[in-house]
């Protein structure tokens, strides 16, 4: 049987199966660029390997009392630790509240106003765009030392990820009940609470699981610059060089974020 098959393919002389196209030229052109982009990144950036590979034992030391958790220093991380968890779940509450409205806000699918949409929009690009760690920094200088500038970095931090994230799920979502709402008479905000609200809530949900999950690592780096938790403790450890004990607070911070990703992926199953 010969002759022509589907779109893209040939039939071989004989037979009846497509001969597959070959792609190979392509794939080699496409590795060859990725190579290429890849050294010349290493270039720009100024990577010597033969300087990592003959300092690579100056490590060594530390790496072994890496592997050597300090524990009787327990005692002392436990409210750094405590305060840390705090902060995530406040951060986590006020976020969220936060930004279910703004979310509405910024999808087209229930905000039927272009020039709200696109500021809205604008405005949370750049809510995100700025590092979790410098928002820490700036708000360091302002509120002080200490949880609070911890906790309205991360809060900041919550908004521009939810926003994003439920924004774009609302614009999935069928507008059938929505145009129902409206053809009778309802406003767009009742239309937007009776029938996108409630599809959206299993979503949101998860997102803000997701988000607790990402404040309790964040919360542990924003801390380098001043702004409570965990971070603080392990920039004044790291300062002297007790690798013993920075060890330990390495494995909680490990212990803790299992700990919770476990819990948080429980929940997320049972509510979406």
């Amino acid at each position: 049987m010969s002759g022509a098959g589907a779109p893209g393919f040939m039939l071989a002389p004989g037979t009846a199966r497509p001969i597959k196209p070959r792609r190979g030229t392509m794939t080699g052109a496409a590795v060859v660029l990725l190579a290429a982009i890849t050294v010349w990144a290493g270039i720009g950036v100024q990577v010597d390997l033969p300087a990592i590979a003959a300092n690579w034992r100056n490590a060594t030391s530390n790496i072994v009392q890496l592997l050597q958790p300090d524990y009787g220093f327990f005692p002392k991380t436990v409210p750094a630790l405590l305060e840390t968890l705090q902060m995530a779940v406040i951060a986590t509450a006020v976020g969220a509240a936060i930004s279910l409205p703004l979310a509405f806000l910024a999808s087209r699918a229930t905000n039927p106003k272009p020039k709200l949409l696109a500021g809205v929009r604008f405005v949370m690009n750049m809510v995100r765009s700025v590092p979790d760690i410098l928002y820490a920094a700036i708000l360091v200088a302002v509120v002080g030392v200490g949880a609070l500038s911890g906790i309205m970095a991360l809060v900041l931090f919550n908004i521009g990820i939810i926003v994003k994230l439920v924004s774009e799920s609302l614009d999935g979502e069928d507008l059938g009940a929505q145009e129902a709402a409206l053809a009778t008479g309802g406003s767009w905000p009742k239309a937007n609470r009776v029938a996108m609200l409630p599809q959206i809530l299993p979503s949101f949900a998860s997102q803000v699981l997701y988000t607790f999950e990402l404040n309790i690592r964040a919360s542990t780096v924003i801390g380098l610059v001043g702004a409570g938790g965990l971070g603080i403790l392990i920039d004044n450890v790291r300062s002297f060089f007790r690798y013993h004990e920075l060890s330990l607070i390495i494995l909680e911070i490990l212990v803790l974020v299992l700990v919770l990703e476990s819990a948080s992926s429980w929940l997320r199953k049972k509510l979406v």
